[in-house]
């Protein structure tokens, strides 16, 4: 067989080595978004999610039936009204919040590390782009390390676990995968932990403190827990991190899991019990945070900000005040690039010294040696 310099990564694609200008990447992850507020476009994403057998651990074949017979029959219209509620003129705010600090990533990675052969994607769990095309748009381009960074802070089976699950799926039908390095989760990094305080910090300084600070967290069922998942005790592990840097008691700062459905137990307290229980015990001014969200989505914007402020008012509570997620601040943006720079030592186009006029002049000697191997074999 004739030697060749292309390889087929998935099927469809092949990349010439030779020609590659990118070495290393950085994949951002994100859960996904329909792509309109409608009950049409909402369907096949909300199909894909809760297909997941990550998502909901049912037998399949009686999942299948209630997802297929009642669920996909009855949300996607009630999905797709919550979404116009938050949807703006640009789109999803989880879909163009997360491209923007993929942007900051790659312009605070360049800043300090203004050589290297890196760039920053963005996939998307459910949805588009997807996983198995990002990263094969990255083998395209010449990427033989691969990070993959979920904007998940705390693991859970559901959310981290799910696209572990999707890379593996991409990565075993590639011939030629790259070198891979995952973050399981940063839920106690301290960069992360100092980036929460300061924005809580900064939004206190002005529009004023409340009388109590809510942490949301989003909910999975408590069975998960009971199995092994970490999840709960992640968050639990960020609350008190966090409260100990912004020197708050038990009682100025509480806990509770948001977004539950069904009828089986989940995490708790929930969100909107305790939201109804602060009003109804005299808390005027409710400020509530969401630290496992990388981006607002549709469970921060509107869940939060606007169903369980409604919830905390009829409860007899003054005003429920959302602090938006980090999204792409410099605070996040600085603890990602430390997080991405910490979890890629030893690679070299992320080393402080990297020469890329050195690594291209090693590539071209490699090449020349292997010419030479092939001729004499002839």
């Amino acid at each position: 067989m004739p030697f060749t310099n292309n390889y087929t990564g998935l099927a469809g694609y092949s990349h010439d080595p030779d020609a590659a200008s990118v070495q290393a990447a950085v994949l951002l992850v994100n859960l996904g978004t329909p792509t309109a507020p409608t009950a049409q476009a909402v369907r096949p994403y909300l199909a894909e999610f809760l297909a997941d057998p990550r998502v909901i651990e049912y037998p399949r074949w009686l999942w299948w039936l209630i997802l297929n017979g009642v669920i996909l029959r009855v949300r996607p219209k009630r999905s797709a009204h919550a979404y116009g509620k938050v949807w703006e003129k640009r789109g999803s705010p989880l879909r163009f919040g997360s491209e923007a600090l993929a942007a900051g990533l790659q312009s605070e990675i360049l800043r300090q590390r203004p050589l290297a052969p890196v760039k920053v994607a963005l996939a998307m769990r459910y949805g588009e782009p997807s996983v198995m095309q990002t990263i094969a748009q990255l083998q395209r381009e010449g990427v033989r390390r691969l990070l993959v960074l979920p904007l998940y802070p705390q693991y859970s089976g559901t959310s981290t676990g799910s696209v572990l699950d999707a890379v593996a799926d991409t990565l075993k039908k590639m011939r030629w995968p790259p070198e891979l390095r995952i973050v399981n989760d940063y839920h106690s990094h301290p960069a992360h932990i100092e980036a929460l305080a300061q924005s809580i910090e900064t939004w206190w300084a002005t529009n004023g403190r409340g009388d109590k600070l809510l942490l949301s967290f989003h909910g999975i069922p408590e069975r998960y827990l009971h199995e092994g998942d970490p999840y709960f005790c992640q968050c639990h592990a960020t609350a008190r991190l966090l409260r100990e840097r912004l020197q708050l008691s038990e009682q100025q700062m509480v806990l509770s899991f948001q977004s539950r459905v069904g009828r089986e137990r989940w995490l708790h307290p929930y969100t909107d019990a305790m939201v109804r229980k602060l009003g109804a015990e005299g808390v005027r001014k409710l400020d509530v945070a969401c630290p496992g969200f990388a981006v607002d989505c549709l469970e921060t914007l509107e869940e939060i900000a606007m169903q369980n402020r409604d919830f905390f008012v009829g409860a007899g509570g003054e005003s429920l005040r959302y602090i938006p997620a980090l999204n792409d601040s410099e605070g996040q943006v600085r603890s990602l690039t430390e997080l991405v720079l910490q979890h890629t030592q030893g690679w070299p186009e992320f080393a402080a010294d990297h020469d890329p006029d050195a690594a291209r002049q090693q590539r071209a000697q490699a090449k020349q040696r292997a010419e030479a191997v092939r001729a004499s074999n002839d």
